[in-house]
């Protein structure tokens, strides 16, 4: 297969995917669900899991097989605009991130995200040991396992989250604002911890150290060094009549995104990063937001579905064994992120419902598991199999948000169709407790 042939399929792929997702993300808004739910879902329809199933030839035509196209250029090419997607989808998720709301819940943000990564870790951890015998093979370390099983429960899916809450408009409510920050900070620990793991894997584990501290010299460079540059130079850019500094801000991000990618934490990061130190009310802000919003979400995004739809064989998964495991995966992770997040919403000072919410929010899994489960599975650390009930546990968690939320909307007073409609939130009276909130959890 040449070049010509590739750019065919990916283009006949890309518009699949997009089609298909478009009338897949109509049925799900009828349902309250996000868009992002009917994304994956097409993604998924059209691999082996129905198209590969029902039409097999229809879906060669799409994504050739191995044997047609050896050296992978189209599954190479729709690999890396998936990840270019997701890099400006978190860049413009940072630029719409309130820091200064950040820092007034921050001890609360940092307590949550211990929580909602440390028990469901645990829970994962546990998990594993039952499920190592049944699930792999002798060439899989039982140790490795587990701890790739604990990280993997322990993950947010940071961008479905704020897709979420901007479908929703909760992103800049004070819940939102907590939500975010307490799931990006679960997410470097947690992509920390992964790294950790693949070192062990690899028999070098003194790379995971390293990841951990570059992260952090990172992170701190980031908001001591380079968030005041960007300030100055974002004000400088706002007070002239017909300022734009698009090229270099791309040139910024795509630095910073490459710099994360080399220190291991993933791209994203780097990319959510500069994102957020950009001041979320500037006019630079407003343009970048509004040049690339449709873009991303529209043309960029749906690859990283498709390949996700590839390696999701629904199939693999047969007779009541292995359902019943599948069952208890997804049990097991909504029970231990969603106590996890409210043990330490409640220890943090907030109340129950509040936390409540947090959890439902930050039970949230999908872009970010199925990154961290792809690699698990191309270091062969899960079977495909296992896969597959991997990537189903983050669909039906993430489809389980929008009723959970709807349901504590009622429970709690407010009708899910108000959107708008505040909620008090009270919380404990104890020193250094958390404001109380005003938010919306409906719509």
């Amino acid at each position: 297969m040449n070049h010509a042939q590739s750019l065919f399929h990916v283009l006949a792929t890309l518009a699949a995917v997009i089609a298909v997702g478009q009338f897949c993300v109509g049925l799900c808004r009828r349902l309250g669900q996000p868009a992002v739910i009917g994304q994956v879902i097409a993604g998924i329809a059209l691999g082996p899991s129905l198209l590969g199933w029902v039409a097999p030839q229809l879906q060669a035509a799409l994504i050739p097989t191995p044997h047609a196209d050896p050296r992978g250029l189209v599954v190479g090419s729709l690999h890396a605009i998936s990840q270019l997607g997701i890099v400006l989808s978190m860049f413009l998720v940072g630029v719409e991130f309130n820091l200064v709301r950040f820092r007034q819940h921050a001890r609360s943000a940092i307590a949550v995200a211990a929580g909602s990564t440390l028990i469901p870790g645990l829970a994962g951890f546990l998990l594993a040991l039952w499920l190592h015998p049944r699930m792999c093979d002798e060439s899989v370390a039982r140790s490795s396992f587990a701890l790739f099983m604990g990280v993997a429960m322990a993950i947010t899916a940071f961008p479905i989250l704020a897709r979420i809450l901007v479908d929703r408009r909760l992103e800049t409510s004070d819940l939102g604002v907590l939500a975010l920050a307490a799931a990006a900070l679960a997410d470097v620990a947690a992509w920390c911890l992964l790294a950790m793991v693949v070192g062990v894997v690899q028999s070098r584990a003194q790379a995971g150290i390293l990841v951990c501290l570059g992260a952090a010299l990172f992170i701190a460079a980031m908001f001591l060094l380079v968030r005041p540059a960007v300030v100055r130079v974002v004000s400088w850019i706002d007070s002239r009549p017909a300022g734009s500094a698009d090229a270099w801000l791309f040139v910024a991000l795509l630095t910073t995104a490459s710099i994360s990618e080399a220190i291991g934490l993933h791209a994203v990061f780097g990319a959510f990063l500069l994102g957020a130190v950009i001041p979320h009310d500037s006019r630079v802000a407003r343009d970048m937001t509004a040049k690339l919003h449709d873009v991303v979400t529209t043309l960029l995004l749906p690859a990283f579905f498709a390949m996700t739809g590839m390696q999701t064989r629904v199939g693999l998964i047969t007779g009541f064994e292995n359902w019943m495991i599948c069952l208890a995966i997804i049990a097991v992770a909504i029970i231990s992120k969603v106590g996890g997040t409210w043990l330490a919403g409640r220890a943090a000072g907030l109340d129950s419902s509040t936390a409540a919410a947090l959890g439902v929010l930050m039970n949230t899994r999908g872009l970010m598991e199925l990154i961290v489960l792809d690699m698990g599975l191309n270091l062969g650390i899960i079977p495909p199999t296992l896969f597959t009930m991997m990537v189903l546990m983050a669909l039906a968690t993430t489809f389980a948000t929008g009723p959970a939320l709807n349901w504590l909307a009622a429970s709690s007073g407010q009708s899910p169709k108000d959107p708008d409609g505040p909620l008090e939130r009270s919380v404990d009276s104890r020193p250094g407790a958390v404001e109380p909130y005003r938010t919306s959890v409906g719509g």
